[in-house]
C-alpha cells in the first residue's frame, strides 16, 4: 500500500499552467546598438511547433515527477506484532555424551536424545512470538550460544547446528543455570523463565546445582526442569538382547528440587510424545504475551520519481546540446562554402 505523507503538495502541479496563461507583457525597446550585417545568411535557430510541444511535455512530465517526490511516497507493509514487555525464557541444552543413546521414537523411527530434542523443542521456540529467547549448550562448562533476542529464526538455528561433544562430554548443569542467572535482564515487569533439559546428573563444572540454585531464587527465576531418557532399552550384546535402562544416570531428585523451590515444575520426557505434552504445558503455564502493538514498515519511494526525473532532464540537455552543436557545425561548413 502507498502512502503519501505530504499529499498536499499536489497543489503545485498546475502552477507552470498558471505561468503560461499568464498575459505576456508588452516591452518595445529600440536596440541599443545595431550591428551591420557581416555575414550574410546567418540566422538564429528556430524551433519547429512540434518541437515546442515535445519539450512543453517534457518539462511538464519532469515538473510532475519533482512535485510526485515532495510529496513523499511510501510504501505501507503489512503489519506485524511488536511485542512490549513479555518474558524472558533462557534455554539450557545437555550436549553431554549421553545425549547420544538411540532411545526416542520420532515419526515412526528411533533417533538419539538430542535429534529429538531439536525438533521438538524447536517446535516449541517457534511458538514463542513475543518471547526474548537465549540458548545456552553445556557440557563440560556452560557456553552462551545465542544471547536474549526476539529473533527466534537465530535461535532456531544455532540449536540445529548444535552437535554432540561440542562442549564436552560431562555435564555441568550447575555452571548451565549460573550462566542462564548471570544473563538475564535486571526487569521487574519480565517474568525470566530458565528451560532445563538434560538427561542425566552434574558431574562436571565450577559451581554445584545447590548454589545456582540460591543464585535463581535470589534472582526470582523460575526453572522448568525436564528430565530425558527412556526407562527401558532393548541392547542387543553377545549373549542375546537384554533391557536395560539407559536413564539410570538420571538425577531427578535433584531436577525436582530446582524446580520446586523456584517455582516451576519437573517432567519426565521418556519418549517424544511425553516432550509434545510438556511444550504444551508450558505454554499454558508460560503463555505468550498477547498485548502486543502492531506496527507498519514503512520504505521511502521518493527517491523513484526523482531520479527518473533527473534521468529524463539529462538525456533531454543532452539531446538538444547535440542537436544545437550539429546545427553550427552545418552554418560552419556552410560559411565556409560561401567564401
Amino acid at each position: 500500500m502507498i502512502h503519501f505523507d505530504f499529499i498536499w503538495a499536489l497543489i503545485a502541479l498546475p502552477l507552470p499552467l498558471l505561468i503560461y496563461w499568464l498575459p505576456a507583457k508588452k516591452q518595445v525597446q529600440a536596440a541599443p546598438l545595431r550591428m551591420p550585417t557581416v555575414i550574410k545568411g546567418v540566422k538564429t535557430q528556430e524551433f519547429a511547433p512540434e518541437k515546442k510541444k515535445t519539450s512543453l511535455l517534457i518539462l511538464s512530465l519532469i515538473w510532475s515527477l519533482v512535485v510526485l517526490a515532495c510529496t513523499q511516497p511510501q510504501w505501507l507493509g503489512e503489519a506485524v506484532n511488536v511485542p512490549t514487555e513479555g518474558r524472558e525464557m533462557m534455554i539450557a541444552v545437555d550436549l553431554s555424551g549421553s545425549m547420544q543413546v538411540e532411545d526416542m521414537n520420532l515419526n515412526g523411527r528411533t533417533v538419539n536424545r538430542l535429534d529429538m530434542l531439536k525438533v521438538l523443542l524447536g517446535e516449541f521456540i517457534e511458538r514463542r512470538n513475543g518471547d526474548r529467547l537465549g540458548l545456552i549448550l553445556f557440557g563440560d562448562d556452560a557456553y552462551m550460544q545465542t544471547p536474549m533476542t526476539f529473533d527466534r529464526k537465530t535461535v532456531q538455528q544455532m540449536l540445529d547446528e548444535a552437535v554432540l561433544g561440542l562442549v564436552g562430554k560431562q555435564t555441568a548443569i550447575g555452571d548451565a543455570i549460573a550462566l542462564a542467572v548471570k544473563r538475564f535482564d535486571e526487569k521487574k515487569e519480565s517474568n525470566r523463565v530458565l528451560l532445563l533439559l538434560t538427561d542425566g546428573q552434574n558431574t562436571a563444572g565450577k559451581i554445584t546445582p545447590e548454589q545456582a540454585l540460591e543464585l535463581a531464587v535470589a534472582k526470582d527465576i523460575t526453572i522448568y526442569s525436564i528430565g530425558i531418557g527412556a526407562d527401558v532399552m532393548i541392547q542387543n550384546s553377545l549373549f542375546g538382547a537384554r533391557r536395560v535402562n539407559p536413564s539410570s544416570d538420571l538425577d531427578e531428585e535433584s531436577l525436582q528440587r530446582l524446580a520446586d523451590e523456584t517455582g516451576g515444575r519437573y517432567y519426565r520426557a521418556r519418549a517424544s510424545e511425553d516432550m509434545s505434552k510438556i511444550y504444551q504445558l508450558l505454554d499454558e503455564l508460560e503463555p505468550v504475551e498477547q498485548d502486543q502493538q502492531q506496527m507498519r514498515p514503512l520504505s521511502a519511494l521518493f527517491y523513484w520519481p526523482l531520479g527518473l526525473a533527473l534521468l529524463i532532464s539529462l538525456i533531454t540537455l543532452l539531446v538538444n546540446t547535440t542537436s544545437t552543436g550539429q546545427f553550427f557545425m552545418k552554418r560552419k561548413a556552410n560559411m565556409g562554402a560561401e567564401y
